[in-house]
């Protein structure tokens, strides 16, 4: 039975949501996204992260076709 009191609540708030216009901070948007600029962790810029473990767990097709 105490259901129609969240659903009004529910309501308004749906209701807030869709007529309401917020104000766009698009400086708080650019700070929160980025300036624009990469940010790189390695010099070698073919470094893979998981390239140790590419090698590490490589299925080799050869066995698979034996195993059949």
């Amino acid at each position: 039975m105490g259901r129609g009191r969240a659903k009004a609540k529910q309501t308004k708030v749906a209701r807030e949501l869709k007529y309401s216009s917020p104000t766009m901070d698009l400086d708080a948007l650019q700070r929160e996204i980025g300036s624009g600029t990469a940010v790189t962790t390695d010099d070698d810029g073919d470094y893979d992260e998981y390239s140790d473990y590419a090698d590490k767990y490589a299925v080799d097709d050869d066995e698979d076709e034996q195993r059949r």
